[in-house]
């Protein structure tokens, strides 16, 4: 396992969710965690932790949050690309407004986070990426337009680990199904005690953060139900 020593790791949709029990779970492990969300009042900054305004869907977002991450610390050794949001689109809707918008946060936006650490994530030799995607992008359900999106990180993801192996980055994506956020408050398909916790998956990425150059893991399937095709 590597050590957790000062390494620097961003987290965007540090505000709540599973962002938010990232951060929390990094913190405690030791890791120094430079926090992205549109509001950075929502979280207070203490010793380890900074916060940065980051947009998703502002291009120039991700660079000046990486400039001021490196400023404060002088490198980024890892970054979670957590923000997300899921409005329904199915094929059969009218318009598209709702399908870019997730398109550019879904996708877009871990794109541009990944892109502006690329180079400090090279030069320390043990870059990671961790991306949050979802069963969606593992098979289809209702939401077609969340669905596509989810698959695209995917892609991305295995994008990442081609270009950036000879460096030293492992990128993984992890693919959970219903968790118990804000995000799923609508969704009756089951109960939210049956649900997968912010938590356990704040675990998942923070082992996989700690996993050394020849433990790479590129995806991780997490289920809180049998599902037989997965």
């Amino acid at each position: 396992m590597l050590e957790v020593g000062n390494r620097i790791v961003m987290v965007s949709g540090a505000s709540r969710g599973i962002g938010r029990a990232v951060v929390d779970r990094l913190l405690a492990s030791g890791f120094r965690v430079s926090a992205g969300l549109r509001d950075p009042s929502r979280l207070q900054e203490s010793d380890g932790l900074m916060t940065h305004r980051y947009d998703a869907e502002d291009a120039k977002s991700p660079i000046s949050w990486v400039k001021a991450t490196v400023e404060r610390w002088g490198s980024v050794d890892a970054v979670v690309n957590a923000a997300g949001i899921n409005p329904k689109v199915r094929v059969s809707d009218e318009g598209e407004d709702e399908l870019d918008e997730m398109w550019r946060v879904n996708v877009k936006g871990p794109l541009r986070v990944i892109r502006a650490a690329l180079p400090h994530l090279a030069n320390c030799g043990h870059g990671r990426v961790v991306s949050l995607g979802s069963l969606a992008g593992k098979r289809v359900g209702s939401n077609i337009g969340y669905a596509m999106t989810k698959f695209a990180v995917v892609a991305l993801t295995h994008g990442i680990r081609r270009e950036g192996r000879a460096a030293g980055i492992r990128a993984t994506v992890v693919c959970p199904g219903y968790v118990a956020t804000d995000m799923t408050l609508n969704d009756d398909e089951i109960p939210r005690h049956e649900m997968s916790q912010p938590g356990d998956i704040a675990h998942l990425v923070d082992t996989l953060l700690k996993l050394p150059n020849n433990a790479s893991v590129s995806e991780l399937l997490v289920h809180c139900q049998f599902e037989p095709m997965l």
